[in-house]
């Protein structure tokens, strides 16, 4: 059922909470390393400002486990937001509380705080109801623009909803409309690439995608749980042997749906995953004892290359090696450049997928780069998002 937006509701000169995704990297210096998501809420924030609205911004930021952290104050967001909008954004030290209240009640139409990390408090990703209605106690109307939370179960998701009229802000509304088109009617041929860690997280949307898909590529680290599949050693590398029987009945499932299943056919190994350890080229049925797969190898590369070029609509959702570092993050590096020449509906499934595609400057180059890893995961897996089912129905 589509969800009401921003654009269907009255918000002008009204107090108007939004739920964002500023959940940034940072480095130790409490720099941002990366504000795509910041730059994601733009539309939203800039059709607010046209509408005169009183802003209120929420985020969450890190895991504080509910206590105040200082690094992870979103006073850097605030500042990286001004910056972008040229005009100035508040931090306020708290999320609730009289300071906040008094803040907010001196508001204008047109301008904008930023309210203190959600996560600071328990309450939050506790869905704690009289959190919910002291966030909401600041506001008219509440907008979610944060895709990347909306999985979660917490207050500032799915509690406020219960007190506010509750619709979906623009980039929330972009990320709904362009992953259900690939569950609903996607150009063929339509290839998958999975990378990642582990299988588990990945088999409901495998179940649920398969129908509609042409090829489905794997790689990452979850190579290991399928060449340990085929009887292969797998040297030092982590395997999940409970999805062994898994892995097994979906090779039959990918068959007898006529799909294209490509499995690395050799793998940089390296002794161990950091910068400068010894790594060589094997096939995967030689990995030695005590060596652990780092990156998919250069055939592997070329064969996943020929098969994303003949695709007219790709989903990618996982690293295929250690991209962090830079000599395992060939396979990673090769599969963004190769979908960034495709003259295809290209669609990256956020997460470190979209931290690759960002970092190499790619982003613009894609149809489209999520922002949730695991909402995206969720809502191609069929299932209906928590913050999602909470908003009005169109």
């Amino acid at each position: 059922m589509p969800k009401m937006t921003v654009k269907d509701i009255e918000v002008k000169e009204e107090r108007v909470l939004v739920r964002v995704d500023f959940n940034v990297p940072m480095n130790h210096e409490g720099a941002i390393t990366d504000d795509t998501r910041i730059r994601a809420s733009m539309p939203t924030i800039k059709y607010l400002l046209s509408q005169r609205s009183r802003i209120i911004l929420c985020s969450h930021l890190g895991r504080p486990d509910g206590k105040v952290v200082k690094e992870l104050s979103l006073a850097p967001a605030g500042v990286r937001l001004s910056e972008l909008l040229k005009m100035p954004v508040e931090t306020l030290n708290d999320c609730i509380g009289q300071q906040v209240e008094a803040a907010v009640s001196n508001m204008r139409g047109g301008t904008i705080v930023l309210l203190e990390n959600l996560r600071f408090h328990p309450q939050e990703e506790a869905n704690e109801p009289e959190f919910a209605k002291k966030l909401s106690s600041l506001a008219d109307v509440y907008v979610d623009d944060a895709f990347g939370s909306c999985h979660r179960s917490h207050a500032s998701i799915v509690g406020i909803a219960r007190y506010l009229p509750a619709v979906s802000g623009l980039l929330l509304e972009k990320e709904l409309t362009t992953l259900s088109r690939l569950t609903g009617n996607p150009e063929r041929p339509f290839a998958v690439m999975i990378g990642g860690a582990k299988v588990a997280t990945k088999l409901g949307l495998l179940d649920n995608i398969l129908p509609k898909i042409d090829s489905l590529l794997f790689g990452g680290g979850m190579e290991a749980t399928f060449i340990k599949s085929q009887g292969f050693g797998i040297g030092a590398s982590a395997v999940e042997n409970d999805q062994i029987d898994h892995v097994l009945k979906l090779k039959i499932k990918v068959k007898s749906a006529g799909v294209r299943l490509l499995f690395p056919t050799d793998l940089i190994i390296a002794q161990k995953l950091e910068a400068g350890s010894p790594f060589r080229i094997v096939s995967i049925d030689q990995i030695p004892e005590g060596w652990l797969i780092a990156d998919v190898g250069p055939e592997t590369i070329k064969a996943f290359t020929r098969e994303l070029n003949r695709s007219r609509t790709v989903f990618w959702n996982g690293p295929l090696g250690v991209f962090e570092i830079p000599d395992f993050a060939k396979g990673t590096r090769s599969m963004a450049a190769a979908l960034a020449e495709l003259n295809a509906t290209t669609v990256i499934g956020g997460g470190s997928t979209a931290e690759a595609v960002v970092e190499m400057g790619l982003a613009d180059k894609m149809s489209f780069v999520s922002t949730g890893g695991g909402a995206s995961l969720e809502l191609l897996q069929g299932k209906v998002l928590p913050g999602v089912a909470v908003l009005k129905d169109a």
